[in-house]
């Protein structure tokens, strides 16, 4: 996928999330179902991670490269990180202790998530936007806690299939409450 194209599917999957989420009533959004996160945890969940993929976009280009270093490969397909991140999830990789969300309580509320959700998914499209160039994408890497080193193009891929993956989670937990 060119930036271009990486750009479009996050905007699609961000969209998605907050509509699915618009729909879901109050109760609902923050029931913990079982031992599983609630639909609110989960979009705490997103919002953390994809403020710390903005990061990648906004810190300059020198502090990318000494944080993460440069590649000696090519970035990795869409499916080829997905199957990767799958796998390690098979393996019984977990989110680290720092994208954990800390249980939500109804007072908090569903609104002010959602809003907060699209604030830092518009601060993640602006960044990306307006300060990495297509050459920029495959020539950083970033540190990722589950799939180790990866492109700043790779942590596109995973900031897309990642909103996707827990939209999917969201949408199982309201079919079976």
């Amino acid at each position: 996928m060119t930036k271009t194209e990486i750009i479009s599917a996050a905007e699609s999957a961000f969209a998605q999330l907050s509509l699915t989420c618009n729909g879901i009533d109050e109760v609902t959004f923050f029931k913990r179902p079982g031992e599983k996160w609630s639909v609110a945890e989960n979009v705490q969940h997103l919002i953390i991670s994809t403020n710390a993929s903005s990061l990648a976009w906004y810190l300059p280009l020198f502090l990318v490269r000494w944080i993460g270093g440069t590649p000696n490969r090519n970035s990795r397909t869409y499916d080829e990180l997905k199957d990767k991140y799958y796998k390690k999830l098979s393996e019984g990789g977990r989110a680290s202790s720092r994208f954990v969300p800390k249980p939500i309580e109804i007072k908090y509320g569903k609104q002010k998530l959602i809003n907060n959700w699209n604030k830092t998914t518009a601060k993640f499209i602006k960044t990306l936007a307006k300060n990495r160039t297509e050459k920029d994408m495959d020539n950083y890497l970033v540190k990722h806690p589950l799939l180790g080193r990866i492109t700043l193009r790779e942590l596109g891929y995973f900031t897309i299939f990642h909103t996707e993956h827990h939209l999917h989670s969201i949408q199982k937990a309201i079919e079976n409450p």
